[in-house]
């Protein structure tokens, strides 16, 4: 077979909001950069983990209606995730219906039509080579409000196209037979803020329904329901801003800050969604209705591991402190070698 030198997609329909994502941007808040990232991380690390790609390559993140991809390139694999209907057509006449979490090939002139996602918001495409982009700040995250990342910042548009760094991997047509859970609750955790709040509105918050509105986006998540209570003040001096915190302005009606939230705000704060509920949070459609439950704290007692095992610890909490906090330092300067540091770290430990 004849290589072609150029590999790339071609867009002929753009989708309704369709970017390139990642894991997201660190340590920049204070300069009012947010992380971003991937909408859904769940269904964004098994669109790589299918593939055998590095866990932070970048994906295309589409939201309801995905887009329109011409191959124009050698053969490659691709795989996508999420509650997703899509076809690959063969030839411009051969329709095959695709299923999602299954790895595909596409050859040269095959096209890839996204239809829309089925009662959630974000779907991924991986490939399995590498697109070409620029990063921004170790990111080629979009966040299209600030015009910060690849693609100038930009949504993908129709006739653009995005070229690849072919390498001729081999890869197995794998499956993964991946059903997500239906969501009953989302899990917070009290805000700074919660004293703020009647005593009514605190049991309204936690025993009934808010619907979410269409005035949601990457940026935050809009609901209403029963008007939340403020008795000290609508209004506090802005204040940095984390993903999940679920400010109340003066209307009463909450706002769940999601991936390309501002990082300050002046709004109290009732809740937190704990980080584990993030993505089934993201998956949530206009009209959906959301019910929050508080997460219980977990306490861990090892005094009957001592007294009837006689396990003792390895570390003094002083050095598994250490090596936490440093564990994570090297995360955020080289993501590239944490294997091999988390591999060290295990051994030391296991030595005492």
């Amino acid at each position: 077979m004849t290589k072609l030198k150029d590999n790339y997609f071609e867009i002929k329909r753009a989708g309704i909001n369709t970017t390139f994502q990642d894991n997201g941007r660190k340590n920049l808040n204070h300069i009012g950069i947010p992380i971003s990232g991937a909408m859904d991380k769940r269904n964004f690390m098994l669109a790589n983990a299918l593939l055998k790609n590095e866990i932070n390559t970048p994906v295309i993140e589409f939201a309801y209606q995905g887009p329109l991809l011409e191959f124009n390139g050698d053969r490659i694999y691709f795989v996508i995730t999420g509650d997703v209907k899509f076809e690959i057509i063969k030839n411009n006449t051969e329709k095959i219906a695709g299923l999602p979490y299954n790895v595909y090939i596409i050859e040269n002139k095959d096209q890839i039509d996204i239809q829309s996602t089925n009662k959630s918001v974000y779907g991924y495409l991986s490939i399995s080579e590498n697109i070409i982009l620029d990063e921004i700040w170790d990111s080629v995250s979009i966040n299209t409000k600030a015009k910060i990342g690849s693609n100038n910042g930009e949504k993908l548009s129709v006739n653009q196209k995005i070229k690849i760094n072919h390498k001729n991997r081999n890869i197995a047509l794998t499956k993964l037979n991946y059903i997500d859970k239906k969501i009953e609750y989302i899990r917070v955790i009290k805000a700074t803020n919660f004293d703020y709040f009647s005593e009514k509105a605190k049991e309204v918050f936690f025993k009934e329904e808010f619907k979410v509105t269409k005035l949601s986006d990457r940026m935050g998540m809009r609901l209403e329901g029963q008007i939340l209570e403020n008795i000290v003040s609508t209004n506090i001096k802005s204040e940095g801003l984390v993903k999940g915190v679920v400010q109340v302005p003066s209307d009463g009606n909450p706002i769940i800050m999601l991936a390309d939230h501002g990082t300050i705000g002046g709004y109290p704060k009732i809740a937190n969604v704990i980080s584990a509920d993030f993505d089934k949070l993201a998956q949530m459609t206009p009209g959906a209705t959301i019910k929050f439950k508080e997460a219980n704290l977990l306490k861990l007692d090892i005094t009957k591991a001592k007294s009837k095992l006689g396990w003792k610890p390895r570390w003094s909490i002083e050095k598994a402190l250490d090596m936490t906090v440093k564990w994570y330092q090297m995360s955020n300067e080289n993501v590239d070698t944490m294997y091999e540091y988390s591999l060290e770290q295990i051994k030391s430990y296991q030595l005492g």
